[in-house]
């Protein structure tokens, strides 16, 4: 696949539009379709494009499995930690209103945005982990 021309040329000009689109699905997840789950799939989905048009190592070169790692790593504790400091703040877990009691709607907003990244990262980073490790090239 990487030998065509066509493919290559076209799969890079989508590359970047893609990967934008995925961050507009994480963004407005709270507020219309999308959401973490299906942002993270959009980004690692450009990724797999990348991987597939330009070789392997390009796109490890491009995007590091150390850096995927923290990535996946990061995605859970911002879930993680969103929800304990939602606990720490005298509420439920992932109970947003607590986190800014002053203006419970904007807590909710910034709680949601919050988890809604969390999973947007560890899922991007697990589907291109699990990749990896298909090709036999992760460790």
């Amino acid at each position: 696949m990487s030998e065509s021309v066509v493919l290559r040329t076209v799969g890079g000009m989508l590359f970047p539009y893609i990967l934008v689109y995925g961050l507009y699905v994480q963004m407005h997840g709270e507020i219309g379709p999308g959401g973490g789950f299906q942002a993270g799939i959009l980004i690692a989905a450009a990724f797999i494009l990348h991987s597939l048009l330009f070789s392997p190592q390009g796109t490890d070169r491009l995007l590091p499995s150390r850096l995927v790692d923290i990535a996946m790593c990061s995605g859970v504790l911002l879930y993680i930690g969103t929800g304990v400091l939602c606990l720490l703040m005298g509420g439920y877990f992932l109970d947003y209103s607590v986190l800014i009691p002053s203006d419970p709607a904007y807590a909710e907003a910034l709680g949601m945005t919050l988890v809604e990244i969390g999973v947007g990262l560890t899922v991007a980073s697990v589907i291109l982990t699990m990749v990896r490790k298909i090709r036999g090239e992760a460790t």
